[in-house]
C-alpha cells in the first residue's frame, strides 16, 4: 500500500509565511506536509504528493502538480496508485506514526474507509481546539483526515462523489441526497454508526465503514493561523 498526501490548493493567511499553500506553513521549524510525511514513513509508507514541492523531506516517492481540486487530485494521484490506498492531507502536523499504523492495521475491509475520533480523546489531548463533531448514538465523534481508498471502487463511486461536492454549498439539494430521515436523526443524536455507513454505502454505491480511532492526532488539523499553536 501507498499513501497519497494532499497538499494542493491557496489559503490567504499563508502569503503571511511567504509560502501559498497552508501544507508549507512552517509548524516547529519545518513545514506541515514534512510532519505528515514523516508520519507515513515511519509506518511504512512511501508517499505521492500533489502540490508544490520545494525540496521536502523525507521526499515522497512522486511530486504531482496541483490540479486544482481536491477530488481533481486525488484522482491525479491515483493513476499512480494500484490497489488500496491511504489519503491524508497535508495540514495534519501532530500525525505521528502510531496513529497511522493503528488505521492500516485495524481498519475493516470496505472500499472505504473512514476514521473518526471521540470528542473526549481530542479534548484531552488537544484542549482548546475547536473542532466540528458529530452526535451519534455511540458517541460524539470529529471526522478524520485519514481514508483508506479501493482504488478500483472509488472510480465507481467517483461522479456521486462530485455530484456531493457540487451541492457542498446547497444544503437543501445536499439534505436530499443524503436523506431528510438520516438528518432528523442526526440532529436528534439517535443515528447509529451503522446506519451512516449504510446510508453512506448507498449513496455512494460502494461498501463505506467507520474505524473509531483513539488517536486525537488523525483528526486535529490545522484550518486556521490560530490552530498553529495547539
Amino acid at each position: 500500500m501507498e499513501a497519497i498526501l494532499l497538499a494542493g490548493g491557496e489559503e490567504p493567511w499563508a502569503r503571511k509565511y511567504g509560502v501559498r499553500s497552508k501544507a508549507l506553513v512552517p509548524y516547529r521549524g519545518r513545514p506541515m506536509a514534512e510532519w505528515v510525511l514523516e508520519a507515513l514513513r515511519g509506518a511504512g509508507l512511501e508517499a505521492i504528493y500533489v502540490g508544490e514541492n520545494p525540496g521536502l523531506s523525507p521526499p515522497p516517492r512522486l511530486t504531482l502538480p496541483d490540479q486544482g481540486s481536491l477530488l481533481a487530485n486525488l484522482e491525479a494521484a491515483l493513476a499512480h496508485v494500484e490497489g488500496k490506498a491511504l489519503v491524508a492531507t497535508a495540514d495534519l502536523p501532530h500525525l505521528t506514526p502510531e496513529a497511522v499504523r493503528f488505521v492500516l492495521e485495524r481498519a475493516p475491509e470496505a472500499a472505504l474507509v473512514y476514521p473518526i475520533v471521540p470528542k473526549e480523546r481530542v479534548e484531552a489531548r488537544f484542549p482548546g481546539n475547536r473542532r466540528t463533531y458529530a452526535r451519534l448514538r455511540e458517541g460524539t465523534f470529529t471526522g478524520g483526515n485519514l481514508l483508506l481508498l479501493d482504488k478500483a471502487l472509488f472510480f465507481q463511486a467517483l461522479p456521486l462523489a462530485k455530484r456531493v461536492v457540487a451541492l457542498r454549498k446547497r444544503p437543501l439539494a445536499l439534505a436530499r441526497l443524503v436523506g431528510l430521515d438520516v438528518l432528523f436523526k442526526l440532529l436528534l443524536g439517535r443515528l447509529s454508526l451503522g446506519e451512516l455507513e449504510a446510508r453512506a454505502g448507498r449513496i455512494l454505491g460502494v461498501e463505506a465503514r467507520a474505524l473509531v480511532t483513539p488517536y486525537p492526532e488523525v483528526g486535529v488539523d490545522v484550518d486556521r493561523e490560530e490552530d498553529l499553536v495547539s
